[in-house]
Formats: structure tokens, sequence, C-alpha cells
């Protein structure tokens, strides 16, 4: 008996030892989805885009450190990056990848989460551009299966697209092309025209392709391609490259009697994928109403080709009146949470506003103070909250407040519980231009006003940072252990 509780023992101390050389930190009890242990051995790890210097630096979030948590000294960051001025990150760490945007050189950086460094520089033909409206730029996209890039450059009035299964680059021409959403499967790239409107019932085919406010890529079947020789407006398009035997277009999405775009800024996609809800800027861009258009994606809207960007035969069918603004927006199930402004005639500034709109029912569920602030972050988190990050918040009515007296908070960051409703408002730190949710240790990761912090989902208390902090500027910040492809803000 002895001898056999013996054997047990060494059994469970030999199991322990395993588990504890597989783990570098305690963060959780294995890797999420069978993922490789990284080299680092770090299990919670935020990625940072650094500037000045360029570099992208990681950090354990579990201890708050940048180096290993059995060290005093060193730090961690992607090896082989030589982007210059990186802006933001798409976040896709169920592939186990980062795409990169340096806007001080143009560069798409691929780099592997797995082996933490570089995996390839993608070289986009037309070039990119970030002044432009909606800032940080929104004008790059990889799609989950990592074949195909879409960018769109409006000082150069192009639009590109890297088709990395085949290693062919097209230019088309698209004057004040400035945004590109996709859907999660591919099959849908949008692209939004600058300080752009366009009316109900403007169709393709019957107005000049060059006058719409939204286009879609499209990659042609054989068929259409042999229909398409030398015809750049073939079927309605607005550009179809190369000329002699085109591959890409870019159609125009018409609009539907109950329908039209006021400043389109960028789209996102129901859960189930089947419509795209457009996000139009309205009065906080320089037009008239902040909406929502709702594009349906069928199958008869679909290119039949069934790979890369397909949405050939797109037609917007109804608006949604969004009186709080609408600059960002995010999905939890059938709710959709829109983030704007609501102009305030009283004032003459803009006050932050969250919108909750039941989808299924097009009805706006309730509306609430938030910061002010062009939003462009928005994230889910522990403990029902949602965070929402903006830039130019003290130029809103809660710092005039502020500068009168009252005792309000006018920072960037807001903390949102879905569950009662509350905002709750930082202090002022400068652009919120980065989150990260650090998903199951109830804290988040911030880039704000070029510094990292870390607060509470519990209650947005901030946490110790003077060991996660950088010396130069940060601009974004993702959760590279992240379990699904939606803990990302801008994408």
């Amino acid at each position: 008996m002895k001898k056999r509780s013996l054997l047990y023992s060494c059994f469970v101390l030999s199991s322990v030892l395993v588990v504890c050389m597989v783990m570098s930190s305690c963060g959780k009890e294995f890797y999420v989805d069978a993922r490789s242990l990284p080299p680092s051995g770090v299990l919670n790890r935020v990625l940072i885009a650094q500037q000045n210097p360029s570099a992208l630096p990681f950090v354990d979030a579990y201890y708050d450190i940048r180096h290993a948590y059995n060290a005093s000294s060193g730090q961690f960051s992607i090896a082989g990056y030589s982007g210059k001025g990186p802006l933001s990150i798409e976040n896709l760490p169920e592939q186990q990848m980062g795409a990169i945007y340096g806007e001080d050189d143009g560069s798409l950086a691929l780099v592997s989460y797995a082996e933490e460094k570089l995996s390839t520089s993608i070289a986009i033909p037309g070039g990119l551009s970030s002044s432009v409206e909606g800032s940080p730029y929104n004008g790059i996209f990889v799609t989950r299966d990592l074949n195909y890039v879409y960018a769109a450059n409006p000082i150069n009035h192009v639009v590109s697209v890297v088709d990395r299964t085949t290693g062919i680059s097209e230019t088309l021409d698209l004057p004040n092309a400035y945004g590109i959403s996709v859907n999660p499967g591919g099959t849908v790239a949008l692209i939004f025209i600058e300080n752009a409107t366009q009316t109900p019932g403007y169709a393709v085919r019957a107005e000049n392709p060059a006058s719409f406010a939204v286009y879609s890529f499209v990659k042609l079947t054989a068929a259409q391609q042999a229909a398409a020789v030398n015809n750049p407006n073939y079927d309605g398009a607005q550009d179809c490259e190369p000329q002699q035997l085109p591959t890409w277009c870019i159609f125009p999405v018409s609009t539907g009697s109950s329908a039209g775009f006021d400043h389109p800024i960028k789209a996102v996609f129901s859960a189930d994928g089947t419509t795209a809800y457009v996000l139009n800027c309205g009065p906080e861009c320089g037009g008239t109403t902040a909406s929502l258009t709702t594009i349906p994606i069928t199958s008869t809207s679909l290119n039949p080709g069934g790979y890369g960007a397909s949405g050939l035969a797109l037609v917007a069918q109804n608006n949604i009146a969004i009186p709080g603004g609408a600059t960002d927006a995010v999905f939890n199930g059938n709710t959709l949470y829109v983030a704007g402004q609501q102009f305030q005639s009283s004032s003459g500034l803009f006050a932050g506003t969250l919108t909750v709109v039941n989808t299924p029912a097009d009805t706006i569920a309730g509306a609430y103070s938030i910061s002010d602030g062009t939003h462009n972050r928005m994230v889910f988190a522990d403990d029902n909250t949602l965070w929402i990050g903006s830039a130019s918040c003290d130029q809103g009515v809660r710092y005039q407040q502020a500068q009168s007296g009252t005792q309000v908070e006018y920072g960037c960051l807001t903390m949102f519980n879905t569950s009662t409703n509350a905002a709750t408002i930082d202090s002022y730190l400068g652009d919120a231009t980065g989150i990260a949710a650090v998903t199951g240790l109830h804290k988040i990761y911030t880039a704000e006003g070029g510094q990292i912090y870390i607060y509470s989902t519990q209650d947005m208390s901030q946490l110790a940072n003077s060991n996660v902090t950088v010396t130069g500027t940060a601009t974004d910040v993702a959760y590279m252990d992240a379990t699904t492809d939606s803990d990302n803000t801008i994408y």
C-alpha cells in the first residue's frame, strides 16, 4: 500500500512539473486552442505599436511587465520588424498573426505571434495615406484567410488589391477613396469615398460610375474577364484592371428608394453575415443626417466565383436614423452599439453619444452619454463591459463644462456596462488610440496620449503601469493571445 501511494505521489508530482514547464506564467492552465508555446513562454501577451523609435514591443499582461517574470531586466519585442511609424494593428489571434501598418513608410508587415518575429512584408502597389477623415487610419485590410489585402489612397486617388494566392497586385482608379471594410468571410470588401453623399434611387449603369459614395471590390470569373477585355467600365464598373484581361473591378453600390449615404465612413457586418451596416457620419463629418444604411448580402448580390471579394450587385435598402451620431460600431449578438457625436445647438459643440440599436427590428433601444471626440475604437471586455476610445475629446461639450467649473470628466476613454447601461469616463490623458481587452484577467490595456495604461474591467480603476511604459509613442495595442479575432478595434 505504501509503495502504491509513493508511485501515485510521484505521478502527481511529475504531472505538475510538466504543466509548470509548459506554462511560463500562471494566467491560464493551458494555451488556448492548442496553440504552440511562443519563444518567450508568455501566455498573455499584449503587442504595442510604438513610434519614435519604431518598434513592436510586447508585454506579459498577466504580471504587467516587459520582461520574463523570473528576470529583472530585458524586453520582449517582435524580431525583424523594420517598418517606420507603426500606427495600427489588425489583430488576428486565431491565425496567430498581426498586420501592422506603418504610416511613415506605407509599410504593411505581417508578424507571427507563434514565432514572435516578422513573417513577411507586403508591398502595396498604390501606396497608402493616413491623413484622412476617421483617423486612426482604416484604409487597409487583410482578410482573415490572409489571402487578400485591400487598400485605399485618397492622395493618389487609387485603390489597391494584393492577391497573395497568385502573387499578383493591381491598382485601380478611384478618386478620394479613404476607408475599407471587409466582412469576416472575405466575400465583401467595401470602399468609402471621403466627404461623399448618395441619394436614394442611385443605380449602377444609370449614373456616372465615378459619382457614388460606396464601392466594392470584385474578383472576376473567367467568363467575366473575357467580357471585360479592354473595357474598364465593364457592366457599370468604375474601373477594371489590367485592361488587357481584367482580373479585378470596382463596382458602385446602388441605393434603393429608401436608402442613401451621407458621409459614409465604414461598415460592420451582422453576426449571421446577411447584412452590412454602413455608418453614415452625417453632421459630425460635415453632412446632414447620421444613420445606418443596410446592405443585404445574398447569393444574388455576390459574384459566383467563390474566391476573393464578390460584391458584384450590392444594393442598399434601408436607412436607420441615429441622432447621436455614427463613426464606429460593434455587434453583440443582434444588438449593435453605435458611437458618435450629437450636435448641441446651445453650445455649438458636439457631445459623445452611444446609441443601442436592436437590429432585427431596426429600432433604437437607448442612447447614453459617453466621451466626446471622434470615436474609432470599440471592444468588448470582461464583466459585461464595452470600452470606447476617441480622439480630440478635449474639443467637445464636456471639456467646455469642465472649463466653466463643472465637475465632469472629459477624457477620451469610456467604460460602458452593457448590463446596467452605466457609462464611466476617464480623466483626460490624451487621445485613446488603442484598446486591448485582456479577456479572462479582468483588465484592458490602452494607448492614450502616446503611453500605455491598464484598467480594471470591474470598476475602471487604473492598475500599476510603471513596468509597461514605453520609451517611444504608443499608438495601438492588441491582445495577441485572445481567443477570437473579434478582440479588435478598428477592423
